[in-house]
């Protein structure tokens, strides 16, 4: 059975009030799970940054072997041409040794250079290393001790909250899901949470905007859902405009002749 405006805007309301309940809850948490959240995540930036930092100090470790290695090779190359170098049988072969051996001392004074510049960076990383372990620790204690104050509060209303949830489910079941999704999009929105409101003293309940009698009169009567012109709430009530009545004449009396 299709239900009428007035009792759409009945179940819209209820949901409200519901939902308003639960902001209230999430309000006295204040910004301890914003805060909770952001530290957990600072935290595991720390922690992949020291990852990295440990990985590329692996990457110069092997750097550092490959570069030994290389200068073990190139001291070999060294004696080998060395031992060359006194059977050559003329000046021409003697110079080709020569600068073969040259270029094998050349790399080696270049490797060691590398191996040096690899131990300084090695030293760095792990002063990096040491800093960000020092952040994370200081992290991971205001991250606990902001849990354990937000667990405390959560415990405080978790039973409440898990009630009002119940019931905020059920009455979710009462609302056509193209207006509940409409509702779930103005409450979005809006920075007070109020997606459903009543005028009150001719103002739109939420963004305080007036709100003209006639349409006044069209919200009382609910045949259609209305919204306000300004902020597009969901506007389900309106109280009664009091009746002014005109002020009575006071009547005068006409001056007796003399």
């Amino acid at each position: 059975m299709e239900k009428t405006v007035a009792q759409k805007l009945e179940a819209l309301t209820k949901l409200q009030n519901i939902d308003s309940e639960l902001d209230e809850i999430k309000t006295v948490r204040g910004a301890l799970p914003e805060e909770v959240s952001d530290l957990e995540d600072e935290i595991i930036g720390y922690e992949t940054r020291v990852q990295n930092y440990n990985q590329d100090l692996e990457d110069i470790d092997e750097q550092i072997s490959s570069n030994k290695q290389s200068i073990k090779e190139a001291e070999k190359l060294i004696k080998k041409y060395e031992e060359q170098q006194m059977n050559v049988r003329n000046n021409r072969e003697y110079d080709a040794i020569t600068k073969e051996l040259e270029l094998q001392q050349l790399e080696i004074q270049i490797l060691e250079k590398k191996t040096n510049e690899s131990k300084g960076k090695i030293e760095s990383k792990n002063q990096e290393i040491e800093g960000t372990k020092q952040l994370l620790e200081e992290r991971t204690k205001d991250m606990e001790s902001k849990k354990d104050e937000l667990d405390g509060l959560i415990s405080e209303s978790e039973e409440e909250e898990k009630h009002l949830l119940s019931k905020r489910e059920k009455a979710s079941k009462d609302i056509e899901e193209r207006l509940l999704l409409s509702y779930n999009k103005i409450r979005g929105s809006a920075n007070n949470g109020l997606a459903v409101v009543k005028v009150t003293r001719d103002a739109c309940g939420g963004c305080f905007n007036i709100v003209p009698p006639q349409r006044q009169a069209d919200i009382r009567v609910k045949k259609k859902i209305i919204v306000c012109e300004h902020c597009g709430r969901i506007l389900a009530d309106a109280d009664e405009i009091a009746e002014v009545k005109a002020p009575k004449k006071r009547r005068t009396t006409k001056a007796k002749a003399k």
